[in-house]
């Protein structure tokens, strides 16, 4: 994970402040770099001037691997990678991926402009993994930005009208107006020989070409990352556990953890006494309790694993339970619905993960630290700026952050239990399988309405729109803290094995009732938790994040708000 920022202008000024400088730093504590060149104008003498700014949190490989990364000490190429290439053209990319980008970025010798984006346009395609970048070409005078197919990393872009300078940056500086998403169907370049420094030019926005992530596409493509099955079923199919897809399901997840939870270094600063490495961002859903079940089976037993649960003082539910005299004032957190989730899960997981070092973080959010805390999340969520936003970025952020009542032993309430912190960088998120396995009620009520042709078209809506929807706003929260969010579902092979399996094989709402007493949505995850030693996880309800942890229009008296409606500042 890493910050970045790279202007490219006629002026003298980058166009990083003193407060964006440190926003940076918090997303890449292990160090801090700086890179400049210049580009003289074709028709004038003026200069455009181009400033790269990386942070680092060191995550790959046996050393800082220090950016922004150059071709040679102040001249040549420049990248300034925020990402994980975990694969490129298939094969798994060991040592430090950011160095590993920039070596294949620069391995053509080729002097023609169009043979060189060739090549780099095919490198870029080539990786699978989360990642945002810029990348400077020395040799054509050309920069290359973009985040990957699904968003996962942010990437923001700003077009300056008075100073004629584009800038990109993880995060948004203040005032934040001005600043957009950059989006994830493709690869852009900015031809800087076409600027020619003249007045009345058109802007270098009139410079930027978009690159498509494939050569050719059909319109099933998803995400430019594979097909989506669109078969019907046959008749009288029953999802069970008797179904082929249940071993590949839980082989492919395997697959898709190894990079993600192996070979994460050490954290710098970790108490002597226990190794956590990594985290896992923990309603007891599902979703993320499969995780944790799964990443225990990989993990050295001599790490221990977080599970980091939040709740937070709503004043509506306050307002209620003042009514209930007989409730004790932790009841505000503990009757939040994802600790009574998060209690029983990790209950379960220590029950069918016996000699693992488990810690429950239980973060517990009184009103008024989420107000003062507000304008700060506010700025790092920008440009989305709804009251469903607001509360789901809430939960995100003060899970990232990690501290909270700590529970090892037993996962009942205890009036006081010792306070700890996550020393780990790295976050688990169960993100993703909801849209990939037909979690959501919108899909029952798809196949209500239309049957599985219906439940098909709202499965390809929904997994198409991925990369166009929060993932960048999700990794500005939690990357505040210093740590790496990674989504299991995800990983492309993942993605592309799931969106290929037929939905039947996924979700059974043709057959609501199970012998087993298992839902139908997302009905394999179900059955595989249920294989995990999870039988009271295999049947937990889907919940919002916003509605199990109470942020949900936390302001509001009434909740009568509209998720869709602007926050008021």
């Amino acid at each position: 994970m890493c910050g970045i920022h790279a202007t490219i202008t006629t002026s003298i000024d980058s166009g990083l402040s003193s407060e964006l400088r440190q926003s940076l730093i918090n997303r890449g504590p292990d160090h801090f770099g700086q890179a400049q060149r210049e580009i003289s104008c074709s028709d004038s003498d003026q200069k455009l001037r181009l400033y790269f700014t990386s942070t680092v949190l060191a995550l790959r490989g046996d050393h800082i691997a220090k950016q922004p990364l150059e071709e040679n000490a102040g001249a040549g190429s420049v990248l300034c990678w925020n990402g994980e290439a975990w694969r490129m053209n298939g094969q798994p990319v060991s040592g430090n991926d950011g160095e590993a980008v920039f070596s294949a970025l620069q391995s053509s010798t080729s002097s023609s402009t169009h043979d060189r984006e060739t090549h780099i346009v095919d490198v870029l395609r080539s990786i699978e993994g989360p990642f945002a970048f810029a990348y400077y070409d020395s040799a054509a005078s050309r920069v290359y930005y973009g985040r990957d197919r699904l968003g996962r990393r942010s990437l923001l872009i700003k077009h300056s009208s008075e100073t004629g300078s584009t800038t990109l940056s993880s995060i948004a500086s203040v005032p934040t107006t001005g600043w957009e998403e950059v989006g994830s169907d493709g690869i852009w370049s900015v031809d800087l020989k076409a600027y020619r420094g003249v007045t009345n030019e058109p802007s270098l926005q009139s410079h930027v070409a978009k690159l498509a992530w494939l050569p050719s596409s059909s319109d099933d493509m998803v995400s430019s990352i594979g097909i989506l099955n669109q078969e019907l079923p046959p008749p009288k199919h029953q999802l069970d556990f008797s179904s082929p897809s249940l071993p590949i399901l839980r082989h492919r997840l395997i697959e898709s953890l190894k990079p993600r939870v192996l070979d994460v270094p050490e954290p710098p600063n970790a108490p002597s006494d226990i190794d956590v490495r990594i985290a896992i961002l923990f309603s007891g859903g599902l979703d993320c309790t499969v995780l944790a079940r799964l990443a225990h089976e990989l993990i050295p037993i001599s790490q221990g694993l977080d599970l980091i649960n939040v709740a937070f003082e709503n004043p509506r539910q306050v307002a209620l339970q003042a009514k209930q005299p007989h409730l004790r004032a932790a009841d505000i957190y503990e009757s939040c619905p994802d600790r009574v989730t998060g209690r029983k899960a990790f209950a379960e997981l220590q029950t069918s993960c016996p000699g693992r070092y488990w810690r429950f973080i239980a973060v517990n959010v009184p009103f008024e630290e989420t107000m003062a805390h507000k304008a700060k999340v506010l700025s790092l969520i920008y440009p989305h700026d709804t009251e469903m936003d607001l509360s789901i970025a809430f939960a995100l952020y003060f899970a990232a952050r990690g501290t909270g009542d700590c529970y090892i032993d037993q996962a009942e309430w205890q009036p006081s239990p010792p306070v700890a912190s996550t020393s780990a960088r790295v976050l688990l998120s169960g993100l993703g399988a909801d849209e990939l396995f037909g979690g959501y009620s919108r899909h029952e009520a798809a196949f209500q309405r239309s049957g599985y042709s219906g439940l098909i078209d709202e499965l390809k809506l929904d997994v198409s729109r991925i990369g166009q929807r929060n993932l960048g706003r999700d990794d500005r929260i939690m990357a505040h803290w210093g740590r790496e969010v990674r989504f299991p579902y995800l990983d492309e092979e993942f993605f592309r094995f799931a969106i290929g399996s037929p939905v039947w094989e996924k979700c059974d709402f043709e057959n609501t009732f199970h012998p087993a007493v298992i839902d139908p949505a997302k009905r394999i995850l179900r059955l595989l938790a249920d294989q995990l030693d999870l039988p009271i996880t295999a049947r937990q309800k889907k919940r919002a994040i916003q509605f199990g942890s109470r942020t949900a229009k936390i302001e509001s008296a009434t909740g009568r708000l509209r998720g869709t409606a602007q926050v008021s500042t």
